[in-house]
């Protein structure tokens, strides 16, 4: 492969024209070598290695574990789906529904998850007979170059053109530009930065929103199997995930018994002067977050922040003070600091949650603990969020999992909260074309009745 982008498009293009018609059969067949070779353990191992290598930042253990987690829950979402030719036909509305792929799709890989990302999109996008050509970032370039490789790899044992996976290996601000702007649709995963450089590409696509979990946890609920889980996924690849949670909000009456939990998870609660040197810490200028603590161990923050903590310290807590810009530990982290809130009026809690998320993250996805149905549907209701989370552990649950139904991704829309074209949890269904083929059918002009009928009752005709 060269990092020609006109060159590689064209490749592409070729490539997707082989497989424009193929039967479902033999798309099926194509997209299960390719997942097969990705979540191979000893893959999985080798490149999970490489990417925190490369980055310096996360879990490689985690890591493993999430390239085989993402790829084998992406397969079963696809096993079964039908994404070529036919897949509807509706003789009562004389209607036939053809499914048809977008082209050659540029997709724009995070560091934080060089490998997943692309075994997620790109199953996603071989399903629906779309070509890849992926943009690593300038820090996980190897990673993502050589996730791609695996894939080519499977697709010349089949028979098919490799060519439908690509990868850039000089990556830059300018080739991604470039790539966008060549190719027939993009999904880039990254902040509100990356979203303004994707729509300035003047072509379609799909984009993320930054996240900002608030966790809200209430007095029906095991507190200590509720910490667990909250601590689970906070400290999972110290915190890279957009879903990690970034605070906890508990209610006064069991404030104590769920601080004590949190702490017997391995959590250290800040005093107010620690409080201060943190902040400076994460945040040196009041307004960027330091990249060099970004999903980084916690004994390192608290160590480079000048901060004393007993061994085996597994996440930073602090108390929240105000929620919006004054008060920064109000929005996303991407470290092991978790942000402590309380509340007694819970539709008031929901409030201070949805002005957090005015300040960062909204759109993305929100946290609840509770055994009350009446709370869960409340907070659905008023967030402005894609996804809400119950009762589980929020990173492991919120890109799908093998205990909840929800699609398998790394890339999880944020809906026009967040300047996405899409609130869900991106999946093949994303990335495909439709064509309806209609029929006459038998005319039926309704009455009056039949559409008016209930308020024409009520109201008169006058």
């Amino acid at each position: 492969m060269t990092d020609n982008i006109q060159d590689m498009y064209a490749k592409a293009r070729k490539a997707f024209a082989e497989v424009e018609y193929w039967s479902q059969e033999k798309v099926d067949e194509m997209v299960a070598a390719v997942g097969w070779e990705w979540q191979k353990e000893v893959n999985a191992v080798k490149l999970a290695r490489m990417a925190v290598d490369e980055s310096a930042i996360g879990v490689y253990e985690d890591k493993m574990h999430k390239i085989q987690s993402k790829t084998r829950g992406t397969m079963r979402d696809l096993v079964g789906q039908k994404t070529c030719g036919l897949v509807l036909d509706d003789k009562q509305k004389g209607l036939k529904v053809f499914a048809k792929p977008m082209g050659v799709v540029a997709n724009v890989v995070p560091c934080t998850n060089p490998e997943s990302t692309v075994c997620c999109i790109g199953l996603s996008l071989l399903k629906t007979r779309n070509a890849m050509i992926a943009s690593p970032h300038p820090r996980t370039r190897a990673t993502t170059y050589e996730t791609v490789e695996l894939g080519r790899k499977a697709l010349r044992k089949i028979g098919a053109p490799e060519d439908l996976l690509q990868c850039i290996q000089q990556t830059s601000h300018e080739k991604t530009r470039e790539l966008m702007a060549n190719c027939d649709f993009a999904v880039a995963t990254g902040g509100a930065a990356l979203v303004r450089v994707v729509y300035e590409a003047g072509k379609p696509c799909h984009t993320v929103g930054a996240g900002n979990v608030i966790s809200i946890v209430d007095d029906t609920v095991d507190l200590k199997e509720t910490a667990a889980k909250i601590v689970k996924s906070k400290t999972a690849n110290n915190s890279a995930s957009c879903s990690s949670e970034n605070a906890v909000a508990i209610e006064e009456k069991v404030y104590d018994e769920m601080l004590e939990a949190l702490q017997g998870e391995g959590g250290y609660l800040c005093t107010t002067d620690e409080r201060e040197k943190l902040r400076a810490c994460m945040w040196p200028d009041g307004k960027m977050l330091n990249r060099d603590i970004i999903a980084k161990p916690a004994a390192f923050i608290a160590e480079k922040a000048g901060i004393d903590v007993p061994a085996g310290t597994r996440f930073l807590m602090v108390l929240g003070t105000q929620p919006g810009p004054e008060d920064r530990f109000s929005g996303e982290k991407l470290s092991p600091v978790l942000t402590v809130w309380t509340w007694t009026d819970f539709s008031e809690m929901i409030e201070r949650l949805k002005e957090m998320q005015r300040f960062s993250g909204e759109g993305h996805s929100a946290s609840i603990h509770t055994k009350i149905e009446e709370r869960r549907v409340e907070l659905a209701i008023k967030a402005n969020v894609g996804r809400v989370i119950c009762n589980m552990p929020h990173a492991m649950g919120n890109s799908g999992s093998w205990f909840n139904g929800l699609p398998t991704t790394d890339t999880l829309g944020c809906g026009t909260w967040a300047g996405n074209m899409t609130s869900d949890n991106i999946n093949w269904k994303q990335f495909l074309n439709y064509t309806i083929l209609s029929v006459p059918i038998p005319e039926h002009v309704p009455t009056d009745e039949e559409l008016f009928g209930e308020y024409l009752a009520k109201w008169g005709r006058n």
